[in-house]
């Protein structure tokens, strides 16, 4: 699966999603514009750092739509099987939302961490302000789990880096790529989280 990060005006920006076994999806306008790092940017990263396969890109890689992404129609689409995608579509990403809600939810604690963490590595002082002082006991995201130790940070806030350096250097019209790895990569690099009680 590649997606796609596009500036698309002064403070905005699209994703487009392009997977081979499921129908190209976009959204736009994305939520969360960001000049250093926009929302939806963080969560691709830190997701498919730490391997999780049910948060909001696992689902939407697995034909899910996240429910806010639209599958992408041509104006030379006929309309009713514009509309009948349009309803598959929503249907599987309504089914993988329920599936995913506990680790959509884990994916929300670690961005917070992550772009905590992130932020406070950062060599600008206006960024660095904007961190706080974190409890180790927070970067847990499941009652039994430490994982986001010294060593997924470290990889996390590179990618994060690499990411921005990417994104900053876009001008109006202009988009990057990040291909999300398949279910094997990610089995064999993250771990399958059980989710209790993580907010």
């Amino acid at each position: 699966m590649e997606v796609e990060f596009k500036r698309t005006g002064e403070r905005r920006y699209a994703i487009t999603i392009f997977r081979e076994a499921y129908p190209t999806i976009e959204m736009n306008p994305a939520p969360g514009y960001d000049p250093i790092m926009p929302h939806d940017l963080a969560h691709l990263i830190v997701e498919k750092e730490i391997g999780l396969r049910r948060g909001i890109f696992g689902q939407i890689a697995a034909g899910g739509n996240a429910g806010t992404f639209h599958a992408v129609v041509s104006a030379s689409d006929n309309k009713r099987d514009a509309a009948r995608l349009r309803r598959k579509v929503a249907r599987r990403g309504e089914m993988l939302l329920r599936e995913g809600r506990d680790e959509s939810a884990i994916s929300e604690r670690a961005v917070y961490v992550c772009m905590n963490e992130w932020m406070s590595r950062s060599t600008d002082p206006n960024r660095r302000a904007l961190a706080v002082e974190l409890s180790p006991q927070y970067k847990r995201l499941t009652d039994d789990s430490d994982f986001l130790n010294d060593e997924v940070l470290n990889r996390v806030c590179a990618s994060l880096d690499r990411a921005s350096e990417q994104w900053t250097s876009l001008r109006i019209g202009e988009s990057f790529s990040i291909t999300w790895p398949d279910r094997s990569d990610i089995k064999a690099k993250g771990r399958k989280f059980e989710s209790r009680g993580a907010a």
